[in-house]
């Protein structure tokens, strides 16, 4: 947009069955209410018939009467859709266990402003990293895990997000396994797995890698679901190694992997650049 007018950046997303006709009814409707087309970015899953679309739109108008105007549309289309403000930042809750390179890594680039991301607070199981976290000036609220406490450390878990307003929960490894329950309750959840998904699952993965010779490691940032590490993935970092990583050294590399691929996944899915296929994700970079 030119001039000096003040305008609203909002981005589109969208899935529906794949047909003639989906691209056009859907700029028409842009055009003829004033909206300018930023960026456009369409898939077609030949296998599950699909058809994904992101469109980043800014104009003078309202997003509301925007969404009445698309709603006719949407329904016509079979459409599973958002019409989201990008001035909004997503609420978002951030859980940690003992190891804390992806939640400095997090909070750093929440302070720097390259995440768009309204932090409301941080959980943990320990209190390790209180000081890290009201050095960044947020809520840290420790919920302890005890074996006979589950139930209602997870209870206290649904409070907080109820009452901040969660819309993402990301799992910056809290190394607690989350219930079958908990799992349909939370918001959006990403967790980062120290790994290729399903290799070298559970504890001392990189000893594991290490006693395998592996000459590949890496990290995965997926959706959580009630199956085990084996959510929709979203994003994957690797490094190159070889006979010379002992474990602690595997580790180290690990540790950057981690923090990169969970940054990368929780900033695009803030941006609104994953939807989800199935057990798979289509990712607009």
């Amino acid at each position: 947009m030119t001039g000096g007018a003040t305008t609203t950046d909002a981005v589109l997303t969208l899935s529906c069955p794949d047909r003639v006709g989906i691209v056009l009814a859907v700029a028409r409707v842009l055009v003829e209410d004033g909206w300018n087309t930023v960026d456009s970015q369409q898939y077609g899953d030949p296998d599950t018939g699909r058809f994904f679309m992101r469109v980043h739109v800014d104009g003078p108008g309202d997003l509301d009467a925007l969404r009445a105007r698309l709603a006719p549309v949407a329904e016509a289309h079979g459409m599973d859709w958002r019409l989201d403000d990008l001035a909004r930042p997503g609420r978002v809750l951030v859980m940690v266990s003992q190891h804390g390179h992806c939640l400095n890594d997090l909070l750093y680039r929440h302070s720097t402003g390259a995440l768009n991301a309204d932090v409301r607070a941080v959980v943990s199981n320990h209190e390790v990293f209180r000081p890290l976290v009201e050095q960044h000036g947020l809520p840290f609220h420790q919920v302890p895990v005890t074996k006979d406490g589950k139930p209602e450390a997870e209870a206290r878990l649904l409070e907080l997000v109820a009452a901040e307003q969660v819309e993402l929960v990301v799992l910056a490894r809290y190394m607690q396994v989350l219930s079958d329950d908990l799992c349909a309750a939370l918001p959006d959840t990403i967790n980062i797995h120290h790994s290729f998904l399903p290799s070298f699952k559970g504890g001392r993965p990189y000893h594991q890698a290490h006693a395998r010779g592996v000459k590949l490691i890496g990290a995965t940032a997926h959706y959580v679901t009630a199956d085990l590490d084996e959510g929709p993935i979203i994003e994957q970092e690797v490094a190159r190694v070889d006979h010379a990583f002992g474990p602690e050294r595997l580790a180290a590399t690990g540790r950057d992997l981690e923090s990169i691929a969970l940054a990368r996944a929780v900033a695009w899915h803030l941006e609104h650049r994953v939807l989800r296929n199935g057990s798979r994700t289509v990712v607009f970079r």
